[in-house]
Order: structure tokens, then sequence, then C-alpha cells
């Protein structure tokens, strides 16, 4: 089969299409061909960072997977040979990715493919809409009629957020850097929009909670804005972040008693525990996409042959949703 094999870790994209056994069927998992995968943030940093879950070189990137089963190995029920499924199921540790036409992965972590989705749609869900439904949903468990705000609203994880909170009933506000980005995430099904570059985070509160302050908020950027979610919960609120690899002054959870929950979603990918939670995470997604109440929203589409720049285009900041590659 073909594949793109990650040569060098670091800040160049050094890959090289080139031919490579199709992965042997084995028990649990499924044989799937290619038609898409999509690139997210963690994917340039595994390949720039090369964190200890990187996988050995030459490596085969790519977590997300849109595709057909080819195989099913022993043990597996929930799948037969045509089957179209999506998921996050490799490009780390010892599980090769989908930059090919072939991926072998674990059938825990996959579900059946929405029917009104496209290949090149639906492999830009899995790792985002895990990422938002294990925030909202298993950590913050947030509720109909609950003020949420969510930074980041037009990004890859933030733009299925807002869909997600809406489709549970949740007010939802989101932060863009900009008109555009605003009109995008009132599309979503944000009711309000914060240009985070015109308004500070004592504005916004003010402005649309009564500085009583928003009883979810996550973050997805890190950094001073952690510190900004922070000041914007209200009390008793909770935080849930992807990002919390710096320090910061805790006071203000304590003053107002608010959680703070981390999501680390590749987790289970690393550990081999829990992994049955992303395929119940993705059939019940596929679900809420086949009523037409979550879509991703795809910037650009690359082939195959262009993956560096697909990394590039990415690296760069200026996507808004999702980065997606046609492989078949």
């Amino acid at each position: 089969m073909k594949a793109q094999l990650l040569q060098t870790y670091g800040d160049t994209p050094d890959f090289r299409l080139a031919d490579t056994d199709v992965p042997a069927v084995k028990p649990g998992h499924v044989l799937v061909r290619v038609a898409a995968t999509s690139v997210n943030p963690i994917d340039i940093k595994i390949r720039k960072m090369k964190p200890v879950f990187a996988p050995a070189l030459p490596a085969i990137l790519g977590m997300d997977v849109a595709g057909t089963v080819e195989a099913v190995g022993e043990g597996v029920s929930g799948f037969r040979p045509g089957d179209e499924v999506f998921g996050c199921a490799g490009g780390l540790a010892d599980m090769p990715g989908a930059l090919a036409e072939y991926m072998l992965a674990d059938a825990r972590l996959m579900a059946l493919k929405p029917a009104n989705l496209t290949m090149t749609q639906a492999a830009a869900l899995p790792l985002v809409t895990i990422t938002a439904w294990d925030a909202l949903f298993d950590r913050a468990r947030i509720k109909a009629g609950q003020f949420v705000l969510i930074h980041a609203g037009t990004g890859g994880v933030g733009h299925v957020a807002v869909q997600l909170a809406k489709s549970c009933g949740a007010r939802v506000a989101a932060t863009v850097s900009s008109a555009t980005k605003g009109e995008l995430a009132r599309s979503l099904g944000a009711d309000e929009i914060i240009n985070y570059r015109e308004e500070k985070p004592e504005e916004y509160v003010a402005r649309l909670t009564g500085r009583r302050g928003f009883d979810v908020v996550f973050d997805t950027v890190g950094g001073t804005n952690l510190d900004a979610s922070f000041l914007a919960a209200g009390p008793g609120g909770v935080v849930v972040s992807t990002n919390t690899r710096s320090t910061h002054d805790l006071s203000p959870l304590h003053a107002k008693a608010l959680t703070l929950s981390v999501v680390f979603m590749l987790l289970p990918l690393i550990t081999g525990q829990g992994r049955e939670r992303h395929g119940e995470i993705m059939a019940q997604a596929a679900a809420l996409a086949h009523g037409g109440k979550l879509r991703p929203h795809l910037d650009r589409t690359f082939s195959l042959e262009d993956i560096a720049k697909a990394h590039d285009f990415l690296d760069s900041g200026r996507a808004v949703g999702k980065v997606v590659i046609q492989v078949a």
C-alpha cells in the first residue's frame, strides 16, 4: 500500500510517500480501507516535539480515519466487511495512523459513519468530537439552560463544542478573533459572540452574565486564557481545559468554589484502558450528525501527496475548523 512515512522529527514536515506492507488483521481489530483523515494540532506537536508516545520512525501519522471495513479480526462482532466507519484510532505509540491506504484499528475505537456525511466530513470529526464530548458531557455534565462559554469557538474542537452544547439545550457564548469567525460561530449555534481582541473578560462577563459568571467554561487555549477562564466562571462553576501545562494562581478557584477538570483524550489510546468509551461517543456523535445537529466545518482539503503542505497550513494558524486529507 501507499503511505506517507515521517522520516525525522522536527520543525520541517519530513514525509516521504512510499510502498509499505498492508497491516495484518489481528483479534479485536478491523482493517479499514482509508478514504480520508485529518490533521490535528496534536499531529503537529508529535512531529515537532516527539513526546514519549510518539511512534518509532519511519512513522505513519494521522489519528482520525474514515473509510470502509476491509476485514474483521477474531472477536469483533459490531462490524463486517463493507461497513463505512470512522474513529480516532492511531498515529501514535505502536498504532500506525491513517496517512496510508489501509489502517488497522482497534474496533473499540470505531463507529459506523453517519450516512449523511461524506468520508471527508466524517474524517474531520473523531478527535475533536471526543475531546469536546469528554469536556462538556463527561466532565462538566452540562444541562439544558446552563450558560456555557466556549473559547476559540471556530477552532477544531471549539466549533464542535458549540454544536454539542446547543444539542443539549445550553445557552452558548463563544470567543472568536474576528467578525467573520463570529458569523460562523453563530451559524453553528452560538447565542452570544465575544471578540476577545476587543473585549476583556471582565467586560464580557458583565455584559452577558450581569457579573455573575458562566456555569461552565471550556478552554482549549491554555496559558493566560486559563486564568481568564477562572475569572469568567461563576460561583460553583466548572472550568474544563485541554491545555494545562503551565503554572497558575489557583486562588480564584478557591474564592468561587470552582471545579477544574482536565481533558487528555489520547489517554485511552496510549494506555489501552477506556477505549470502549471512545467508540460509544463516536456512535452517539453519529446519531447527532444524522439528525442534523453536528456537522464539521472544513477549511481546506489536501491530497495524501500534499501532507507536508497540510501540516504547514494548520501550523500557520490560518485554518478555521478542520484540515482534511483525501486519501482515496
